[in-house]
């Protein structure tokens, strides 16, 4: 399989990585991009982007589902850093119907690391069309009641995150989230390819999700063993909830909601709809790298960054069976080598993801179509994280 773009010679292993991918995997394209100490030194698509074949080009965008959730989460930072936004104030005090039904103690923190109990999702939306509807959402949200006390637990809020999240932001700033993405993040740092909520003009460039078909499989598959499985893990002492983890990923109707139709990708859906380049998330990414920095454009100050990228809780989450080590709003970075000390970033379902490595001064993400997987990805972005920090440490 051909790839394009640029490679620093020191970074072929990268290049070599995505080449290998799309070997195996024939019918999708991809995107990576690497920065190292504020320099681009890997910058290489490749592959198809729909079913017709056509060929990824440079400006190509994917729709990378929960690797939005870092993007927003690095938005609400920005207002943060402004004053804005006190993340030990309760969410409450800018969002006051946010208060209903328990919730008038939980805070800014709490919600950022997955700890506010506001994951359900299945059992309190009809159907995943609802996603659509941002008032719906959010005046859902603000009636629930948490599923339990804040701050004794943590549950990834598959969904929910984006709503809660992306309502904070525009009830802080009196703007609409996509504005405010582009004021703080994409303008600030010349990013070309940084949406949630493709404006028409844009819709051209965004990659058809390929294997929609292979989720529907697994979504009945899913429903079908889910309480047998449950019952046998229940029995061997294994922590997950089947029917916790099927609420909060699985709405009614998800098998057959295309998330790259214009319809879905023009709309917020903040925790899983975000459409990007691998080279808008990289460069995001390279300025929290670098002390929240890039080529003398300053998005965050390092004590803002060092804040919001500090391990809030260690738990097995109980959305997910293991420790996500939750930041504020990021999880922790791994390669097929293991974690990286300091890393810090966000991966999705379908294999995208996006990572910072401070230590390293090294920013790594990846796009594609042609994945499903697990809710945090897969293999792919573990591989080209494992080949970009291989190369760092030789560079």
């Amino acid at each position: 399989m051909m790839i394009h773009g640029y490679v620093h010679p020191k970074f072929w292993r990268v290049a070599r990585a995505l080449e290998r991918q799309l070997g195996r995997s024939r019918d999708g394209g991809a995107a990576v991009c690497v920065y190292h100490r504020g320099e681009k030194v890997v910058d290489v698509w490749g592959g198809v982007r729909d079913r017709d074949r056509t060929p990824w080009t440079e400006d190509t965008m994917s729709v990378s589902f929960s690797t939005t959730k870092g993007v927003v989460s690095t938005a609400l930072h920005v207002l943060a850093d402004r004053g804005r936004i006190d993340y030990d104030r309760p969410v409450a005090s800018y969002w006051p119907e946010f208060a209903q039904a328990g919730k008038s103690a939980i805070t800014v923190r709490q919600l950022l690391c997955h700890e506010a109990g506001l994951y359900p999702l299945r059992s309190r939306i009809d159907h995943a069309d609802r996603l659509l509807d941002w008032e719906h959402m959010t005046d859902m949200l603000a009636r629930s009641a948490p599923a339990h006390p804040a701050g004794d637990a943590n549950g990834y809020h598959a969904f929910t995150y984006g709503f809660l999240v992306g309502e904070l932001i525009q009830r802080v700033s009196g703007q609409p989230l996509q504005r405010v993405l582009r004021e703080t993040l994409a303008e600030p740092l010349d990013l070309d390819g940084l949406y949630i909520g493709v404006p028409e003009a844009q819709i051209p460039r965004v990659a058809a999700l390929i294997p929609w078909e292979r989720l529907q499989r697994s979504t009945d598959s899913f429903k079908r063993v889910a309480r047998p499985l449950h019952r046998i893990l229940s029995t061997l002492g294994v922590p997950i909830d089947l029917r916790r983890m099927a609420d909060a990923l699985m709405p009614n109707g998800i098998e057959g909601f295309d998330f790259s139709s214009p319809r879905v990708i023009t709309r917020s859906i903040p925790a899983a709809n975000g459409v990007f380049t691998a080279r808008a998330l990289a460069k995001l990414y390279a300025a929290l790298a670098n002390g929240g920095s890039f080529n003398g454009v300053r998005l965050l100050s390092p004590e803002t960054v060092q804040r919001a990228t500090q391990i809030q809780n260690r738990r097995i989450d109980l959305v997910v069976p293991f420790p996500m080590y939750w930041r504020l709003g990021y999880h922790r970075a791994a390669t097929i080598r293991g974690t990286l000390s300091g890393g810090f970033g966000h991966f999705g379902f379908g294999g995208s993801g996006a990572w910072a490595d401070p230590r390293r001064q090294l920013s790594c993400a990846l796009v594609l179509n042609s994945g499903v997987g697990t809710p945090f990805g897969d293999l792919r972005i573990l591989q080209i994280g494992s080949a970009a920090v291989a190369s760092a440490g030789r560079a």
